[in-house]
C-alpha cells in the first residue's frame, strides 16, 4: 500500500493547476486550497516517494514543496475566556502558527472558564471539544490557578490534550493532573503578539509538541486501519454533493484524523451522504458513523475501523 504523507505546496497562482494536476494523477489529495492575491497554497496528501517528483515540477514555478505533519488535522485552541482578562493575543497567536503549519484550528472560549473557584465545563464546550483531534489549553501564569483549574476544565474531554502556560515544562508536569499528552511551558499571558526570538521559539516548541502527539494518535490509527482514508471520503463527497461547491467557507468539507467535518446541514444532507456509493455497493453509511455536529449543526462523519466493518477501501 502506497504510504501518503502530508505536505504544504506554496507558490505563484501562475500554472499551480499543474500542480494540482500532478497530485491527482499521482494518486494523492489536495486536503485545502488558500488562494491569497498572487499566491497560492495547496495542502494535501501525496505519495511519500513522489515528493522530489513534485519539487522538481514546482521549482521553475518559483514553488516549493514541505512537509506538513499537520495537515489533515482539526485543532480546538481552548482558552478559559476570550475576554481581556485572559488576554487572547496569546490564543490568537498559537492559533495562527498551527495553522501556518497545516492543522485547521477553531478557537473555542469557554463561557465559565474564569474564576479558580467557579470554572466549570458545560455539555457543550465539551461536545465540541471532543470532536477535533486534539485540544489546546492555553492557561494562564500562576501555578495555583492552573492546579485548580485545569482538572474541571478538561473533565470529559476524551481527546489528546497539550497544555501551554508560563511555568517551565517541568512544573506543569508535577501540577497538572490528571496527566495530559503533551506540555508547552513559557507561555502564559502576553499582551502582545508573539514577536521576539524567545516567543517564536515556543510557537515551534509547541507544534513540535502538537505533532508528536499526533504522530503517536496516527501509531494507533496504523494498527487498526480505518475503513478508508479521509482525505479519499473527502473528494468522493466533494465530487457528488454540488452544494459544497456554493458553501463560502475557507473549507466546506474539514478532513480529520478519523473522519470528517462536512459544513451542511444535517437534516437535508446527511441521508444524502449515508447514501453515496464509495465503491461497489458499499456506502458511506456502511463503513461511517453519520451524526450531527454541535458545532452549528454541521455534519461528522466518523470512519470506523477495519476491525469493526472488516472492509478496507
Amino acid at each position: 500500500m502506497t504510504t501518503l504523507v502530508p505536505v504544504t505546496f506554496k507558490g505563484g497562482v501562475y500554472r499551480h493547476d499543474e500542480i494540482m494536476d500532478l497530485i491527482d494523477d499521482l494518486g494523492g489529495y489536495i486536503v485545502q486550497k488558500h488562494v491569497m492575491a498572487q499566491d497560492v497554497v495547496l495542502q494535501s496528501f501525496v505519495p511519500r516517494d513522489d515528493i522530489e517528483l513534485i519539487r522538481e515540477i514546482a521549482k521553475p514555478l518559483a514553488g516549493t514543496v514541505t512537509e506538513a505533519p499537520l495537515v489533515g488535522t482539526e485543532i480546538a485552541v481552548v482558552s478559559p475566556s476570550l475576554e481581556i482578562h485572559h488576554l487572547p493575543h496569546t490564543s490568537c497567536d498559537l492559533a495562527e502558527y498551527l495553522r501556518r503549519s497545516g492543522a485547521k484550528t477553531n478557537m473555542i472560549g469557554l463561557s465559565r472558564g474564569f474564576g479558580k473557584r467557579i470554572a466549570n465545563l458545560n455539555d457543550e464546550e465539551r461536545d465540541v471539544i471532543n470532536e477535533h483531534d486534539l485540544a489546546v489549553y492555553t492557561l494562564g501564569n500562576f501555578e495555583e490557578c492552573i492546579r485548580q483549574k485545569f482538572p474541571v476544565l478538561r473533565q470529559g474531554i476524551h481527546v489528546p490534550i497539550v497544555v501551554t502556560g508560563a511555568p517551565d515544562r517541568e512544573t506543569l508536569v508535577r501540577i497538572v493532573d490528571p496527566p495530559v499528552e503533551g506540555y508547552v511551558g513559557g507561555v502564559g499571558r502576553i499582551m502582545h503578539r508573539f514577536k521576539r526570538p524567545e516567543e517564536l521559539v515556543k510557537l515551534d516548541e509547541l507544534v513540535d509538541e502538537v505533532s508528536r502527539t499526533l504522530d503517536a494518535r496516527r501509531d494507533a490509527l496504523a494498527r487498526d486501519p480505518l475503513s478508508v482514508f479521509p482525505p479519499r471520503l473527502m473528494a468522493i463527497i466533494e465530487e457528488r454533493i454540488h452544494e459544497i461547491s456554493m458553501l463560502t467557507h475557507p473549507t466546506p468539507v474539514t478532513a480529520q484524523m478519523e473522519g470528517l467535518r462536512v459544513k451542511l446541514p444535517y437534516d437535508p444532507y446527511a441521508p444524502a451522504i449515508r447514501s453515496l456509493e464509495v465503491v461497489d455497493g458499499i456506502t458511506i453509511g456502511d463503513i461511517a458513523d453519520v451524526t450531527p455536529s454541535r458545532m452549528r449543526n454541521y455534519i461528522l462523519i466518523r470512519i470506523k475501523p477495519f476491525s469493526e466493518t472488516r472492509i478496507l477501501v
